[in-house]
């Protein structure tokens, strides 16, 4: 692929888009949100493949920058390059970036990420959600933050496990690597669904036709935001980058969802 652009003339352009991180914003109004968490903002953060170039790091480093204002951070997996083989330069890197994210941050397994990883993640301050659940509190108001196991790759995820503490009545967000689990996040009566893993399909014709989204998932689940019935839904294009590093037409993002009561 990369030998493809560099005859096509696109690699150098491709390689500069990919290190051109863009900051995107994401209303989500909930009929049953707390009247304390309205303006509550989740930064959003995926497929950063932080080893893949060594500058990658850096540009995610410089688009958090320019982030100052949210009240939790969440990480929807694919923190490596390769899905086999070390890791130990994926948390160096991640050991770079932790600092620069603000408020408590919380993640998930991607298909690219072995457990193994899940305790020094978590000795960063990665609070990582392995098919559990979180209470989230303002005052005396609270709201539920959930996040389950890889469901593309490894379908490690359970979502009946994450669901158990999480009352009835309650919003719930839902942190899942991949939008695949769409129906089921619905049925489970979440109410917000964030995902990754697609990359908005990191090389796409003009107007962001992707060539490739590598989930089982109609495409207007696969990029942006979506709704299914009750549940609303945001796919993320991702920081990083996977196989080349380059990007075509698909900007690489980090996203502020920003909860509005209605």
């Amino acid at each position: 692929m990369r030998h493809t652009l560099k005859l096509l003339w696109l690699h150098d352009r491709g390689r500069e888009n990919a290190r051109t991180i863009t900051i995107r914003h994401n209303e989500i109004r909930l009929e049953r949100l707390p009247r304390a968490f309205d303006g509550f903002t989740l930064l959003h953060i995926t497929d950063l493949h932080l080893d893949i170039a060594e500058d990658i790091p850096h540009a995610l480093i410089d688009a958090l920058d320019r982030v100052d204002d949210y009240d939790i951070c969440v990480l929807t997996g694919d923190y490596r390059a390769k899905t086999f083989g070390p890791y130990h330069q994926t948390l160096a890197a991640m050991a770079m970036v932790r600092p620069y994210m603000k408020g408590p941050v919380y993640g998930v397994l991607g298909n690219h990420d072995t457990i193994r990883m899940v305790p020094e993640l978590e000795k960063l301050g990665i609070h990582m959600l392995l098919n559990e659940s979180v209470a989230l509190t303002r005052g005396d108001a609270t709201i539920y933050l959930a996040g389950i196991d890889d469901p593309h790759y490894y379908r490690a995820d359970n979502i009946e496990k994450a669901t158990d503490q999480i009352p009835e009545d309650a919003v719930s967000i839902l942190l899942s690597h991949s939008p695949e689990m769409y129906r089921h996040a619905a049925y489970a009566n979440f109410d917000v669904m964030l995902s990754g893993h697609t990359h908005g399909g990191q090389i796409c014709l003009p107007g962001r036709i992707p060539l490739m989204l590598n989930a089982k998932a109609p495409r207007t689940f696969c990029n942006g935001p979506w709704r299914y019935h009750s549940l609303q839904g945001y796919t993320s294009a991702g920081s990083g980058v996977s196989i080349v590093d380059v990007r075509l037409n698909c900007p690489p993002e980090i996203t502020l969802h920003h909860l509005r009561s209605t």
